[in-house]
């Protein structure tokens, strides 16, 4: 189940459009914290609000989304977070594992990369894959982090056409990279 929410929140949150056009630069311009996640977002990147979220059917798990104000290939590159409750408390790398395992058995799953970052100090994998989850709809490449803080699972998941600029890829990366469960120190 807790693949196909994250990919319906995915699919959902992604709009299409009527024309491509080229990306930004990836460097972070806005800080993110809403009390339980945050990140930076680059330039060209918006919060989507609740208000829409809940429009679009977008399932109770999902936290937040961000959205690339420009299209790529027709699609707006999208990234989504979602908690789970879970029953135990789980190490950082099991829950990264277990969030890797759950999307390997979608429809055309292919792996692209796997490389290990730190979110609050902890080494988890950033795991870039492909897939077809809807009969229908065009193949996806997604980028996805999982990470534990106490009894609750975060995943945050990054939607893209499958062929996109460095530039975009920077921009998903940088959030990713950015993601953190931690307040963070107001400076004086």
């Amino acid at each position: 189940m807790r693949k196909s929410v994250l990919l319906l929140v995915a699919g959902i949150v992604s709009l299409t459009a009527c024309s491509g056009s080229s990306a930004t630069v990836s460097t972070c311009v806005k800080d993110y914290w809403d009390g339980e996640v945050g990140t930076c977002l680059p330039e060209n990147w918006i919060v989507v609000d609740s208000e829409t979220l809940l429009q679009r059917g977008v399932p109770s798990e999902t936290l937040v989304a961000f959205q690339a104000e420009q299209a790529v290939s027709g699609q707006f590159p999208t990234v989504a977070v979602t908690r789970e409750v879970m029953s135990q408390e789980v190490s950082a790398q099991d829950y990264s594992a277990a969030s890797i395992r759950s999307v390997s058995v979608l429809p055309g799953y292919e792996q692209v990369d796997s490389r290990d970052i730190r979110i609050d100090e902890e080494k988890i994998s950033l795991h870039i894959f492909t897939a077809q989850p809807d009969t229908g709809e065009p193949r996806r490449r997604y980028y996805q982090v999982s990470f534990p803080k106490g009894k609750k699972g975060y995943t945050m998941t990054a939607t893209t056409p499958v062929a996109i600029e460095d530039a975009v890829e920077g921009q998903i990366l940088a959030i990713l990279e950015g993601f953190t469960l931690t307040e963070p120190v107001k400076e004086k």
